[in-house]
Order: C-alpha cells, then sequence, then structure tokens
C-alpha cells in the first residue's frame, strides 16, 4: 500500500457532525480546490478474516483490510488447524468463521479506509467512504475524516485534483443506523461506485441500502453461497445496474487463451463442431467455472436442454452437468468437477482445467486443453485424448491485488454492465440446478 499524501491526520468526530464538517473543510482547508470531478467511492471492508486472525493472536496488526502474503499465509494455516478440508481458498468465508469460533481477545489498532491506495488515487476520487463493521456487534457508530491530495509529482497539471476520505466504524446494527447518514455523504452530481468488498452473502439489508439506483455495483461472486451470487447478480444487471464482478474480470486470461487457441484459420471451422466441455474447478464453489462456461455457450449460440447435479466419489466432489444444443441441432454435453489441490489459489472456486473436444467431419477430432498449471493438465489428458489433435497451453494467472482489479475498474468507466457478462450472468444461473 503506497497512500497519497494526507494534508491532515484522520479526525474523529461524533458521526452526525461529519456532513457539516465536509462543508467547513472545502471552504476552510481547501478553499483553493474545487476538488476532483470524478467520482465517489463507497467500500464495504468488513475484513472478517483479518480481524479474526488478529483476535485470535494468528497475525499481527494494524487492520487494514488489505490481503498480503502473510495474510494469506496465516489464514491457509489457520484452516489446516482448523480442520477445514484440503485444498480451502483462505478468502473462503468458511475459514473467518472456523476462527470465530476460538478464542481469543488479541486487539489491534483499526486502519481500515484512512488511507487511499495509489492504484485508486490514481483515478482522483472525490470522496472515499469506507463502512468497517466490527466484530464487537454492539459498539456505538464511530466517524473519522481526512483530506488528501496527491503528492505534488504526482498531480501533473491538475491542482484540483483533492479529495476527502470518511470511515464509519461500529458493529452491524450501528452499521445499518449509519445508512440514512451516509445518503447526505454521497454528492449527487458525481457518479458513485459501491464496492461490496465482501460475502455476498451477508447483510442483505445493507447492500440493497447502500446499492441503489443509479450507483454502479462492484462484487465478488467468488465469495458466497453460488446460488445467491449467481441470482443477485442476474436480479441486479436485470433492474438495469451497472454491475462488474471481479470473479469475471479474472476470467480474461483464460478468455483470451481460448479465442488463441481458434486463432488459426485450420481450426476456427472446428467451433461449430464442439461435442463435449469440461471444465475442473478448486473446492465447491462452482460460480466461476460455470461462467467461463457460460460465455462459451452464449458465443457459440448454444440452447439449454438441461441442467443436472453429477454424483462424485463422495457428497463434497459433486459436480454440476448439462446438456447443450448446438445452432445444427447437436449435442454438446458438459461437466464440471470440483477437483482436490493441495495449495488453493487466493479465492474459492478458482479454475483449475478446461477441456473442450470438437468433432469436425472427416477429419481427426480436437481436443484442446488449458491448465492453470502444468499439473493441472493430468486428470484432463485422459480418456481417449491420445487419439486425438491437440491443443494444449497453460493460461497466465495474474497476480493482483483486489485493489489493483478495482482501479482497472474505475479507469474503464463502466458506466454500463459488460453485455458479455450480462449474458454469461443469465446462463449461469441457469446452468446450476436448483
Amino acid at each position: 500500500m503506497a497512500p497519497q499524501l494526507t494534508l491532515q491526520a484522520p479526525i474523529e468526530m461524533a458521526p452526525q457532525e461529519v456532513p457539516a464538517y465536509l462543508n467547513r473543510l472545502w471552504s476552510d482547508h481547501l478553499k483553493d480546490s474545487s476538488g476532483a470531478s470524478t467520482f465517489t467511492l463507497v467500500v464495504w471492508e468488513p475484513s472478517w478474516l483479518q480481524q479474526q486472525l488478529i483476535r485470535t493472536g494468528r497475525a499481527e496488526g494494524p487492520l487494514s483490510g488489505l490481503l498480503n502474503d502473510e495474510l494469506l499465509a496465516a489464514a491457509r494455516r489457520a484452516s489446516g488447524e482448523l480442520g477445514l478440508p484440503t485444498g480451502t481458498a483462505p478468502t473462503a468465508p468458511q475459514v473467518a468463521w472456523a476462527l470465530g469460533q476460538e478464542a481469543g481477545q488479541h486487539q489491534a489498532q483499526d486502519l481500515r479506509g484512512q488511507f487511499v491506495d495509489r492504484a485508486i488515487s490514481a483515478h482522483q476520487p472525490r470522496r472515499l467512504i469506507t463502512l468497517a463493521p466490527t466484530l464487537a456487534a454492539d459498539q456505538q457508530l464511530q466517524s473519522m475524516v481526512a483530506a488528501y491530495c496527491p503528492l505534488p509529482e504526482e498531480r501533473g497539471t491538475n491542482n484540483d485534483a483533492c479529495g476527502d476520505v470518511v470511515v464509519l466504524r461500529g458493529g452491524m446494527g450501528a452499521m445499518s443506523q449509519g445508512l440514512s447518514m451516509l445518503q447526505e455523504l454521497i454528492p449527487s452530481d458525481l457518479p458513485c461506485w459501491v464496492w461490496w468488498n465482501g460475502s455476498m452473502d451477508e447483510s442483505p439489508e445493507l447492500l440493497e441500502g447502500l446499492a441503489t439506483l443509479p450507483r454502479r455495483l462492484v462484487v465478488d461472486s467468488s465469495i458466497g453461497e453460488p446460488r445467491r451470487c449467481l441470482d443477485l447478480l442476474a436480479q441486479r444487471i436485470a433492474l438495469g445496474q451497472a454491475v462488474n464482478d471481479l470473479n469475471w474480470l479474472r476470467l480474461r486470461t483464460w478468455r483470451e487463451s481460448l479465442a488463441m487457441v481458434f486463432d488459426p484459420p485450420s481450426r476456427q471451422s472446428a467451433l461449430d463442431q464442439v461435442v463435449q466441455l469440461d471444465i475442473d474447478v478448486e473446492g465447491q464453489h462452482p460460480v466461476k467455472g460455470l461462467l467461463l462456461a457460460a460465455w462459451i455457450a452464449d458465443r457459440l449460440g448454444w440452447h439449454l436442454v438441461s441442467s443436472f447435479w453429477v454424483d462424485g466419489s463422495s457428497p463434497e466432489e459433486r459436480g454440476v452437468g448439462a446438456e447443450f444444443q448446438r445452432t445444427d441441432g447437436q449435442s454438446v454435453q458438459f461437466r464440471l468437477m470440483p477437483v482436490p489441490v493441495g495449495v488453493s489459489k487466493v479465492h474459492p472456486g478458482a479454475l483449475v482445467g478446461l477441456r473442450l473436444i470438437c468433432a469436425p467431419p472427416n477429419r481427426s477430432p480436437l481436443c484442446v486443453i488449458l491448465c492453470s498449471e502444468s499439473g493441472g493438465c493430468m486428470r484432463l489428458e485422459a480418456g481417449g485424448v491420445a487419439s486425438m489433435e491437440l491443443a494444449e497451453e497453460v493460461v497466465p494467472l495474474p497476480n493482483e491485488s483486489e485493489e489493483m482489479e478495482m482501479a482497472r475498474l474505475l479507469g474503464g468507466g463502466h458506466d454500463s454492465t459488460n453485455p458479455l457478462m450480462a449474458a454469461a450472468v443469465a446462463l449461469a444461473a441457469k446452468l446450476l440446478p436448483s
């Protein structure tokens, strides 16, 4: 984290004093700047994992809300100590929940929302509002305000690039009570982004209150119960809200890699002859794999005939199956299966591999295999692949923080939902069996 230069140390004050103080701040301290005329960013930042790791003495403070290598390593160690399934993603809500059953009273300074990450501040937000719920459910609402400006060497020719930071901290009850005050803090003449940086399961009433139209909503569909994640995405998109999903954003390299496989003219016609699609994911969170399958089906014009559960060797290994119909009426079989991994990726449901089998007439079948790493290809290479033309690629996986992913969205504008994502979400919601 590389914060911008702050003009003042954060000032704590009574929540009801915040609106008037902000007016004075811009009329007195920042009277020579009209402020960045860009957007407001509201962040739901529960950081339950980091809070629980600190409380149980497994991680040092301060509480920043940022994921780093040390925090992820501590989460993985805790997952093993608490008996969670091997390969559980460190950011899975189950890890924080299991930690919550352990004793511990360690505390640390809470710095959530008090700094502006360089990747985000580069887009010059006018106002950053962080909602930071605490483990203590009865904690009263506290507020903190600060002003920030880019460092002189980073400001360029624009002198009106200053903004302010507001942090609201307290128990869940206090967070709900603070919603009415929050409305006063969001300028009506600027776009507003709401970044729900937590599980899509939690606090539906708060999410509903924060993410009102026409605010732009950013979520991560890898965090939360799969049905809830897909249904919420589909509902919000259907309402006409501009929705962005970090889980979808992480599919970019997979979509690009698959497209490049079919760049050679000799392979392009094979796309019309797909007969089988298999996707392997980490653990019991199929959303990312379903989104990729839905994107492929939508791009190729397939019609969903049926979807169903596929039994695995244990209840924890249950997969998703489906039958599609191509534009020529032929059938395409789809399977998504969870596979065990030793060390999971950061987010639940990460893709392990994809296999696409094409059966063009009058030539050998084509088998396309994409894997997150070379070892992940082994399972997909079984099953008669030796008799086919084989195209195999290892997909480069970006290693970016949530802040960098969010910054990319801010830089792109995205005042409407990506139509490719909208189509994929609608189909993925149907792919997941009831």
